[in-house]
């Protein structure tokens, strides 16, 4: 079991930077998969970026690559999310999820947070 609980969001300015965190308590988080997913209003949720249970490996959807960074500090149980250049098109909710597979389906994922608000303002 993993339960996780994200933080870090809020009200910004496009083109600025805010830091996601997802705190993850339970035995496993060190061999799960960590990914973000986010959901705008009106729409599905979608993939944003996945790290690999030890960190070697990233993927980011191609609408944030180059602005997003995913990482993980397994010794404090946490995965972040740095946004930066922020468009008002990131504004959704975003999601943390948990992983055996290195995946980028929702489907691929078992555990989810409650999310966290992003909003960029234009």
């Amino acid at each position: 079991q993993v339960q996780l609980v994200e933080s870090g969001g809020g009200l910004v300015q496009a083109g600025g930077s805010l830091r996601l965190s997802c705190a993850a308590s339970g035995r496993t988080f060190t061999s799960s998969a960590m990914a973000w997913f986010r959901q705008a209003p009106g729409k599905e949720r979608e993939f944003v970026a996945v790290i690999s249970a030890r960190g070697g490996s990233t993927y980011y959807a191609d609408s944030v690559k180059g602005r997003f960074t995913i990482s993980r500090e397994n010794a404090k149980n946490t995965v972040y999310l740095q946004m930066n250049s922020l468009k008002p098109e990131d504004t959704a909710v975003y999601y943390c999820a948990a992983s055996w597979v290195t995946g980028t389906r929702i489907t691929d994922y078992e555990y989810w947070g409650q999310g966290t608000q992003v909003t960029v303002s234009s």
